[in-house]
């Protein structure tokens, strides 16, 4: 029977459905993909580590070695050989519910001279319930000692939902940590508690004597920003040493802002995404009183983790915030100037990515975020 070319190019496209089947099973058989396109060319994936149990934040030793953290409390150390060690004594206890346990680790900006490593979790309360908390230690051998609680948030509720947690130091040493709104709406709007706001602290707990509304009335007097829903994206501009911010959003409307001191961005009063039931939510411009965001996703990234890249080995990243995507699976690269930023790229992984943080080679380090979850090395296809 004579074959038409109609015929031949069915079959031709159905033989490479057929291998792009077979490397999509493939691919899930045999774990994460060697390699992803971008616009700084072809960039290999690495397994460095896996089988860690929901792996949250992550932050580099001097001597190149790895700190992580899983929710479930354990905190370990990834050597320059790709070992991970046993869990680390001397870590708190956490309330490893739901979106709650062992979140963020940041190195004091000291450490050389005094060995302090800052962790922030969820702590449990009474009567099931919790709120995120920010402690320090000294990191000696496998081991933090002494390792004491130097801000909690109030008050303790119940629910697994919404913790923040992100830690960021300040050019000047201060602490900035973000902290969500545990699920519970309305209080973000009420300075008389911690719940949707962002926190600015001394290293050893004391509040700043210029925070925005220390000596106000029925304010906490750490507040810095609030307003907020949950943050778990948060990085300072090396240009600018100004703080930014990605906010998770409800159904829709997930923010990239700049965080002002005093100001109120508005949840859940406006947002420009929906509730989960899809009824409406007025949207920020209706409210000019509440502060918008620079950039708003719809639909949703769920943002958590981000680095602002300064290395040599992707010289295209320069400038820019790459952002770990839950929903959408990979990295988000955002290019900021000054209190602009446009989306420019995103770089698909194929899993959830919990955090994003640049290595001392310029590489950048990947925590993906899975019951079995791993740490991913992304470096330039040589």
């Amino acid at each position: 029977m004579k074959t038409t070319g109609t015929t031949q190019l069915s079959r031709l496209l159905r033989g490479v459905t057929g291998v792009l089947a077979l490397m999509l099973l493939a691919e899930c058989a045999f774990g994460q993909k060697s390699t992803v396109q971008t616009e700084a060319g072809t960039v290999k994936v690495e397994t460095l580590a896996k089988d860690l149990t929901h792996p949250w934040g992550m932050a580099f030793l001097p001597d190149k070695r790895l700190l992580v953290t899983e929710r479930t409390g354990k905190l370990r150390i990834l050597d320059t050989n790709n070992k991970l060690s046993e869990p680390l004594a001397g870590t708190p206890r956490v309330f490893d519910k739901g979106q709650g346990g062992l979140l963020d680790v940041a190195l004091d900006p000291n450490f050389q001279q005094n060995q302090l490593v800052y962790l922030s979790f969820a702590e449990p309360g009474e009567s099931n319930t919790a709120s995120t908390a920010l402690g320090r230690g000294k990191l000696v051998g496998n081991e933090i000692q002494d390792f004491e609680v130097i801000f909690r948030q109030e008050p303790k509720v119940e629910g697994p939902n919404h913790f923040g947690g992100r830690i960021v130091f300040t050019p000047e040493g201060q602490v900035l940590l973000t902290l969500g709104e545990r699920f519970k709406f309305e209080p973000a709007q009420n300075l008389s508690n911690h719940l949707g706001a962002i926190v600015r602290i001394n290293q050893d707990g004391t509040v700043p004597q210029d925070n925005p509304f220390v000596g106000q009335a029925n304010a906490e007097d750490a507040i810095w920003s609030y307003g907020h829903r949950n943050i778990e994206s948060a990085a300072i501009d090396p240009k600018t040493n100004k703080l930014w911010v990605a906010e998770m959003g409800p159904l829709g409307g997930d923010e990239f802002n700049q965080p002002a001191a005093g100001k109120n961005y508005g949840w859940p009063v406006v947002s420009w995404g929906k509730n989960y039931d899809g009824t409406d939510i007025p949207d920020p411009p209706t409210h000019p009183a509440f502060a918008d965001a620079v950039i708003q996703w719809t639909p949703t990234i769920s943002p958590s983790g981000m680095v602002f890249y300064t290395g040599a080995m992707f010289p295209a990243w320069q400038g820019s915030t790459l952002i770990g995507g839950l929903t959408s699976s990979g990295i988000v690269r955002v290019q900021v100037n000054g209190e602009q930023a446009e989306e420019v790229e995103r770089i698909p992984l194929a899993t959830r990515v919990r955090d994003v943080e640049q290595a001392p080679d310029g590489s950048v380090y990947v925590l993906t975020d899975q019951p079995d979850g791993k740490i991913l090395r992304l470096s330039p296809l040589k």
